[in-house]
């Protein structure tokens, strides 16, 4: 039993009640904080498995310190105070001293091009900070911040009798805690109610402990109110949280930002934006109708919805994935282009969108789909990378016309990702694309830093003969009504007005990068990675974040003689990477919206829960067959390829695909729930488990090296070792 004042009085229901509650909060504060740090903490949106892996490693040593006299949900007021001020400092300091640059693994010339980290030159700048300096000093702040929880759970798990049901009750509160999140997500809550839930929890459990003081109350205040700090008091702002992102308008020009970073500006027609016409005057120059049937992805606020409209359309499909921008085109562009009857509106995931509409089209535009945050905390993928695959490319060519374009432009940054998307569209539409750099160059190199560029694939000649004919056109950057009646003609002009048009041709690709012919599919969605390496930056971090998280270990690990559990651990880091498996099976079956993402989690804690009762029910489980069960179906997921699936019947397109992903964390649950169920030292068992899952999330990071199908190789490597560890063999 706790030697701690902590389990003095309190009797089973209370214990009960005290694993669903900390169930809950660790969950609920969980996604808070991966939410809300990727919001404020520049650029850690692209990083947000560090917070995710600091909760569990948190949760870990705050089990493995269950025995201890401290008491570290005490300290959680002041531990949660300094983290949230730090956050609240960078942020005062990035946005008033603009010498000071965030170095995001060498963007200049990078193995992983990240959007909107390039807008201050590192070489330029008076102090530059590496980014896995700040990853790290928020990975070990957050990581504190967890330990209380983790060491009020393990000290529960210690004196709960029937330790499956005690696990059962923390999953039901886990479950809830999705539930409670995933509904203020929709309800689009402010961070303010995220963590004013969170700490009403933490104060029960300090009241319960006796350990609630008027300084600790006001302390927790003074943390919910910096969640709530925003640097303009102008007016001039509007700020939204949607699912994804914390969205800025401004008011006054109709510039978008996220999560602290330039994404989005609303264009009126009459003043410019001739880049979202050009795909139309291509049209009308090379003597082709106006296109009639059009999807766009990536609508957004509208631009290319206003631009479309104008040259005559008769329908268009605008999806797009975050309601808040969609939200915001709606009501605030003002050309209202939403508000034409022409435009049905959908919010959805592109790629989801592609594999199930039956329309067919003219014209298929990826509109600057560039996302600025993770998929989720599980997996290294951005919202919109299953839309740049090649079996992306194959859902496009089914819904055009026979003569239909397919248009993808943006800023690409770099020489090898255009060359990459030039690649695949030759590979699927049988023809070469059309790649029109601005500014524009003869020659396009792998290594070339480049600007604005839109890429033309799909086997309609008409746009290729109209070059070989001229040659090249002139685009006006003028505003689109001064434009000439054809578009491209360059009036005469005086030498002053010349750079009101630029030149517009074909340029030519020169693969001179072994990385830019590395294709991306969907097993393999890393179109911003050079290649098939691990790069340099997340091996700098995963040594970093493992050194640090050993210590943290090594701090928290109980007095005296200490070994961890070594079948737990290894179960632990083996199921991080049947969750990643499954998020990113289910968004490329379902679409990867936030929606999608909550009800895998809410699967699988559901599984989790099923194999509880399960053990329960049949106390003589033997593990050698759910072993064996549980390595067949790794085995058929590693050999099965993702593309298998992407046609066919209901039962091979969703319910084979679906058991294969998410059948083994049933499995799984019943080995741990077998396993932790004889365990001595339930406390210490939990930790080491949950110490685990934190190897298996840095494990993570070698997808881009092994794609998602042979990462489950790592899983069953794990699982073995499981089985091969000395405390306990199964039965």
């Amino acid at each position: 039993m706790p030697t701690t004042s902590v389990a003095e009085g309190l009797d089973k229901r209370q214990f009960g009640f005290n694993l669903f509650l900390v169930g809950f909060l660790i969950l609920f504060l969980e996604l808070a904080c991966i939410r809300w740090f990727s919001a404020k903490v520049i650029f850690l949106q692209f990083f947000t498995n560090i917070v995710l892996i600091a909760s569990f490693l948190g949760m870990s040593c705050g089990c493995l310190a269950a025995r201890r006299s401290t008491n570290w949900l005490a300290l959680f007021p002041g531990l949660a105070l300094v983290t949230f001020a730090a956050v609240v400092l960078i942020m005062v300091l990035y946005s008033y001293w603009g010498g000071l640059a965030v170095d995001v693994g060498h963007q200049a010339s990078p193995q992983e091009v990240f959007f909107g980290t390039e807008a201050r030159n590192p070489d330029l700048a008076q102090f530059v900070v590496p980014i896995e300096a700040i990853a790290a000093l928020f990975f070990v702040l957050i990581a504190l911040m967890f330990v209380g929880l983790g060491q009020t759970l393990g000290r529960a798990f210690d004196a709960y009798p029937n330790r499956v049901v005690g696990y059962s009750l923390n999953i039901g509160g886990s479950l809830a805690g999705i539930v409670g999140f995933s509904l203020l997500s929709f309800a689009q809550a402010p961070p303010v109610i995220w963590f004013l839930t969170s700490c009403a929890g933490i104060v029960y459990l300090l009241y319960q402990d006796k350990a609630l003081s008027l300084l600790r109350l006001v302390t927790l205040v003074i943390v919910v109110a910096f969640t709530g700090f925003y640097t303009d008091r102008s007016g001039d702002h509007e700020l939204r949280w949607s699912p994804y992102y914390a969205v800025d308008r401004n008011k006054a020009n109709g510039d978008i930002t996220v999560n602290s970073i330039g994404h989005q500006v609303m264009v009126p027609f009459s003043t410019g934006g001739s880049s979202y016409s050009l795909i139309h005057l291509l049209q009308r120059q090379s003597g082709g109708p106006p296109f009639k049937d059009v999807m766009i992805i990536g609508a957004g606020s509208g631009n290319d919805l206003a631009h479309a409209l104008r040259f005559g359309v008769n329908s268009i499909d605008a999806v797009e994935i975050d309601p808040v921008i969609q939200d915001i085109g709606i009501h605030h562009h003002p050309d209202r282009p939403y508000q034409d009857p022409r435009v049905t509106r959908h919010l959805d995931d592109g790629r989801h969108f592609l594999r199930t509409t039956e329309r067919k089209y003219d014209l298929v535009v990826y509109a600057l789909v560039d996302s600025l945050i993770l998929h989720s905390g599980y997996a290294n993928i951005r919202l919109e990378s299953y839309l740049f695959t090649e079996q992306a490319f194959e859902d496009v060519r089914r819904v055009l016309k026979p003569d239909g374009i397919f248009v993808m432009y943006n800023y690409y940054r770099q020489g090898w990702i255009v060359q990459r998307v030039a690649e695949m569209a030759k590979r699927v539409f049988g023809c070469e694309a059309i790649v029109l750099p601005l500014p524009y160059d003869e020659t396009l190199t792998s290594s070339q830093t480049v600007g604005f560029t839109t890429i033309i694939a799909g086997c309609n000649p008409r746009i290729s003969t109209a070059f070989r004919e001229r040659g090249k056109f002139w685009l006006n950057s003028l505003p689109m009504e001064n434009l000439p009646v054809n578009g491209f003609d360059k009036p005469q002009q005086t030498a002053a007005q010349h750079g009101d048009w630029v030149p517009l041709a074909p340029t030519k690709l020169v693969v001179d990068n072994d990385g830019a012919k590395q294709p991306t599919t969907d097993d393999w969605p890393f179109l911003y990675v050079s290649g098939k390496l691990i790069p340099d930056l997340t091996v700098r971090s995963m040594i970093l974040l493992g050194v640090l998280g050993l210590g943290m270990v090594y701090f928290f690990k109980p007095k005296g003689t200490w070994r961890p559990n070594n079948r737990m651990f290894f179960l632990g880091a083996a199921f991080m990477l049947l969750e990643t498996k499954a998020v990113v099976q289910m968004a490329l079956l379902f679409g990867s919206t936030w929606l999608v993402n909550s009800a895998v989690f809410f699967t699988a804690l559901v599984l989790i829960l099923a194999a509880n009762l399960y053990v329960l029910k049949v106390p003589s489980v033997r593990l050698g067959r759910h072993y064996l069960g549980l390595l067949a179906m790794l085995l058929a997921s590693v050999l099965v390829p993702f593309d298998a699936f992407l046609s066919g019947g209901i039962v091979w397109r969703y319910v084979i695909p679906c058991a294969l992903a998410l059948g083994p964390m049933f499995f799984a649950g019943v080995i741990f729930a077998r396993s932790f169920r004889d365990e001595a030292n339930p406390d210490q068992a939990f930790g080491s488990n949950i110490a685990g899952s934190v190897i298996g999330g840095l494990a993570e990071s070698f997808s881009t090296l092994l794609g998602f199908r042979h990462l489950l190789i790592l899983a069953i490597c794990f699982y073995l070792l499981s089985i091969w560890m000395p405390r306990g063999k199964p039965n």
